[in-house]
């Protein structure tokens, strides 16, 4: 095995290090778990699993306040977990259970929380960038401070719908983060392949919007980074884009064999790029937590896992009649003469 690269010492307390550990290691024994109960037939439709990625989400709710809102694409639930959703009801939901957060109705790609401020995930690429935009749009009209991320990848990037956004979330400056989530593959076509000007942040600055790259890999740095946007977007200044560089462990969604890349590339991220090593290594080097420690906090996550895979094969089928609720609103205003 490769050696790990060194790692740089943590800027934020030995606690907060150990929760950014505890969330990212709970997304992905939630996302393998997933991926079981898919294989098992368990779990139909589209699934998307998060597995590789869960620096980027972690590092950004730590940079987010309460009232932020988030909304994002069809790979979903690392960010219904980090923002506090019960993984009982997201793993249900998954399942299409009555006891998920859209009643079973949703499945993997449409889940919502109006408690904690989660505004979905959606099946239609780049969908939602306009949506979070809207989203920011509430807030200003509002003038309550809060601040909207909203996420997509590197193949929604090339979207004219996202371009359309920008230039509305600058005319307008709307407290809005744009975090393009590049993993590298989009769908199964690499960046390098799909995009002639590869470094997607910059091209913000045709509506004078700005942004950075970061290390997708490093929690920590992205949450200074997501502090940087959030930052930015309190004190009015309008939008900004982050692109996350990261990286998807496995394919596209369950059905992708993902051939578009070798075993040797995956395995050399994995053994010296993965964001919860990067973290446990910190832990260890800087003694903030023991091997035993470390492996409490695993046995602790997989029981929660374990806990929602079994709520998720429990919970009933959905009642017919569900099919006819949630579709208005209850409280639309009555027209006046």
């Amino acid at each position: 095995m490769a050696a790990r690269k060194s790692v740089k010492k943590p800027n934020v307390s030995a606690d907060e290090l150990l929760e950014y550990y505890r969330e990212m290691l709970l997304i992905r024994r939630f996302e393998e778990k997933a991926g079981q109960l898919y294989g098992m037939g368990l779990i139909g439709g589209f699934c998307h699993l998060y597995i590789g990625q869960e620096a980027v989400v972690v590092g950004l709710e730590a940079a987010a306040e309460e009232g932020d809102k988030r909304v994002t694409s069809y790979r979903d639930h690392g960010h219904m977990l980090a923002c506090g959703m019960d993984p009982n009801g997201v793993m249900a939901e998954l399942t299409g259970r009555e006891g998920g957060y859209s009643k079973g109705k949703g499945g993997s790609m449409h889940m919502f929380s109006k408690e904690k401020h989660f505004y979905g995930g959606h099946g239609i690429v780049g969908a939602q960038v306009p949506l979070g935009a809207g989203l920011a749009f509430s807030d200003k009209y509002k003038g309550n401070d809060r601040v909207t991320f909203a996420y997509f990848g590197d193949g929604a990037a090339n979207q004219g719908q996202v371009y359309e956004t920008y230039n509305m979330a600058q005319l307008w400056d709307l407290p809005v983060v744009f975090v393009i989530e590049n993993n590298q593959y989009a769908m199964g076509t690499s960046v390098q392949r799909s995009t002639k000007s590869p470094a997607l942040w910059k091209r913000g600055e045709a509506y004078g919007i700005k942004g950075e790259e970061v290390d997708g890999m490093d929690v920590l740095a992205v949450k200074e980074a997501g502090e940087r946007a959030v930052a930015h977007c309190r004190a009015g200044k309008g939008p900004y884009i982050l692109e996350v560089k990261t990286y998807r462990y496995r394919g596209h969604s369950m059905s992708d064999p993902a051939k578009y890349r070798t075993r040797e590339e995956v395995q050399k991220m994995r053994e010296e790029r993965d964001p919860i090593e990067q973290v446990r290594d910190m832990l260890l080097t800087g003694k903030h937590a023991t091997e035993d420690d470390l492996k409490a906090i695993d046995k602790e996550i997989k029981d929660i896992v374990n806990k929602s895979a079994d709520f998720s094969k429990e919970s009933p089928e959905p009642a017919l009649d569900e099919l006819w609720t949630d579709i208005y609103a209850d409280d639309l205003p009555q027209e006046t003469a």
